[in-house]
């Protein structure tokens, strides 16, 4: 009897081939085996002619397991037959070294770090380590009191309770230790989850809401300058300062090698920024003869020069060589500039406490605020509100990035000029590195306006009169207040107009390299109909020389000296060469007093600057 299907909604049918009656059995065990035999279960009665499948049923399986350690082994033909599979034809992901390096992170691993154990939980110790330097604001508004610590102070501090004036307290960490992540981790009671996210600096940027704590990931960028370091040259010089001649010589020379040096270098420009401090895999000390330091003019001061992460190498792919390329022709690099990018947590407690924790950049956010709290009528410090101490450490590291945008923008501007003059391919180069860190720049600051968002929308049904009695109650929550929701606004506004900037930005470098390419087609289009002109002005020409230089008759003119002929040929050629050639040699002229009247400009800008740091040298600012 044959099986048949219905498909369904059709009354065709679809026979199978005949299945064989197969009577699947186990071996009978040996004899010092006892078997137990079970209840046969009740099977349904087989019409005749039917196949099926049959199991036996009564069978002891544990008798079954007990003989099979006794039994000979199977040979090839007699056992069960497996597929054959190609073996060794891919890796597993425990080969994989470009993972291996980064903290506490394994497939399958139990998921987050717990502070309250000495490996967090995981299979190995958590090899991350540093000498942090930690500041604590501890304020109210009649009171301020700051501790500078380092990590065996802090683990100390935290062990202390809390004085009762306090009323709002901020913990700032400037790098990245497993201990003093520990230690806050059991102050605060800080979710795993979350401590995991702060020693990975590869996150997104994201706002996590706890039982009692609000945790927040964003991206920190600054622009940091690459100055010269004549301090070796000023020891070096202390023998001669004695005489003035002598040190008069000896700084005319210096000045003459550093411009025969420029000269050298001005078609291969390679400024020793972080390129030449930061190679790939590989922690080295600085350049020799050069710092990164701090300006007055937007530009953040560096911590530790030795592992800073450029632009290019944050969250970057496993190819170095193309990070290396990236950075040394970087947009940036020829005015001896880099971009600086880290990784920014921040916890705020149920208890008006705020956490922050940075890789380097923690003084050029922690000064100004300070300089807002030493005041007793500023706003901060009046609110005593952990959420506004938040809001003013997102709003810092946003105006952070400003001054970066600013520069690509006078960047973009120059690059223009030189488009507009005399464009090359070999702007095309440069701009299409501009867009490549213009769009990297973006997917880092345009997610902040998101997480600002977030924040908003976590703000409390109190009124701002009601918030300051339940700031530092642990039982109601991550407070935002009325007042941290309104200048949250105010950080918006700054996201929205970089993320502008950065966007025109992209589109002028897009155009441009457009502009380029027509501008060398039409070119290249103009010189070949200058040259079709000239082929057609000479073409009859050609053909009379040819027909009137036949030998029929002697030509009294040509005898001789060929004198004639120069007076003839060197005018016409002059005077064809300034008619066909006189929009190209007007054009010519227009951008050669062009530029150089640019050229003029940028280098009356340059005195400039250099006169301003040599003013701010003589004449150094005192900050507070």
């Amino acid at each position: 009897m044959s099986m048949s299907r219905a498909s369904s909604g059709s009354t065709a049918t679809e026979k199978f081939p005949d299945i064989p009656d197969v009577e699947l059995t186990v071996p009978t065990p040996l004899p010092h085996n006892v078997s137990t035999v079970s209840a046969p279960s009740a099977m349904p009665a087989r019409a005749p002619g039917d196949r099926r499948v049959h199991y036996v049923s009564n069978v002891d399986t544990s008798a079954a397991l007990e003989g099979a350690s006794h039994m000979p082994p199977l040979s090839p033909a007699s056992g069960i037959r497996r597929r054959n599979t190609r073996s060794n034809t891919f890796r597993t992901l425990e080969e994989f070294e470009d993972f291996e390096g980064q903290p506490g992170w394994r497939p399958g691993a139990e998921p987050g770090i717990d502070p309250l154990k000495p490996d967090g939980g995981q299979d190995t110790m958590p090899n991350l380590h540093a000498e942090c330097q930690v500041t604590v604001v501890d304020f109210s508004q009649d009171d301020l009191q700051i501790h500078e610590m380092y990590n065996e102070e802090l683990i100390d501090f935290v062990k202390k309770p809390q004085p009762d004036w306090v009323k709002c307290r901020w913990i700032n960490v400037n790098g990245l230790s497993w201990d003093v992540i520990q230690a806050l981790g059991q102050y605060k009671d800080l979710h795993r989850l979350a401590i995991e996210d702060t020693m990975n600096t590869r996150n997104r940027t994201k706002a996590d809401w706890y039982a009692n704590h609000a945790f927040v990931i964003l991206t920190c960028q600054k622009l940091v300058r690459l100055i010269e370091d004549d301090s070796s040259d000023d020891d070096s010089d202390g023998d001669d300062r004695g005489s003035v001649k002598s040190s008069n010589s000896h700084a005319s020379i210096k000045s003459l090698t550093r411009k025969l040096k420029r000269w050298l270098t001005r078609k291969k420009i390679e400024h020793p920024t972080a390129a030449s401090v930061l190679e790939s895999g590989t922690r080295q000390t600085g350049t020799p003869g050069h710092e990164f330091t701090h300006k007055p003019t937007g530009f953040s001061d560096v911590f530790n020069p030795n592992t800073l992460c450029t632009l290019q190498r944050f969250h970057a792919s496993p190819n170095s060589t193309r990070t290396e390329y990236m950075e040394k022709h970087s947009a940036l690099a020829a005015r001896g500039l880099a971009v600086m990018a880290e990784q920014v947590a921040l916890f705020i407690t149920s208890d008006n406490t705020v956490i922050a924790f940075f890789e380097q950049s923690a003084d050029d956010v922690e000064k100004p605020i300070l300089a807002r709290l030493g005041s007793p009528t500023t706003i901060l410090r009046q609110s005593c509100d952990a959420s506004m101490v938040a809001q003013a450490i997102i709003d810092a590291i946003i105006d952070m990035a400003i001054p970066v945008t600013a520069c690509y923008i006078d960047v973009v501007g120059d690059l223009e000029l030189d488009v507009l003059t005399h464009p090359t391919v070999q702007h095309t180069k440069s701009l299409y590195i501009i867009i490549s860190e213009v769009n990297k720049m973006f997917s880092l600051l345009n997610p902040i306006q998101t997480l600002v968002n977030a924040l908003r929308d976590h703000k409390t049904k109190l009124t701002q009169e009601q918030v300051p009695t339940q700031l530092q109650n642990p039982l109601g929550g991550v407070i935002i207040s009325p007042m941290t929701y309104t200048y949250l606004g105010d950080v918006y506004d700054h996201c929205v107009l970089i993320t502008e900037n950065l966007t025109q930005i992209k589109q002028s470098a897009e155009h441009m390299i457009d502009l380029i390419f027509n501008t060398i087609a039409t070119s290249q289009n103009e010189s070949i109909k200058q040259l079709t002109n000239v082929t057609i002005l000479f073409l009859p020409l050609t053909f009379l020389t040819g027909y009137f230089g036949q030998n029929f008759q002697v030509f009294q003119p040509v005898e001789g000296s060929v004198s004639y002929f120069w007076y003839i040929a060197v005018p016409v050629a002059v005077v064809t060469y300034l008619v066909v050639m006189r929009e190209a040699i007007y054009e010519h002229l227009v951008r050669f007093f062009q530029r150089r009247h640019i050229l003029g400009i940028r280098k009356r800008r340059k005195e400039k600057i250099a006169q301003a740091k040599v003013n701010r040298r003589l004449y150094p600012r005192k900050t507070l």
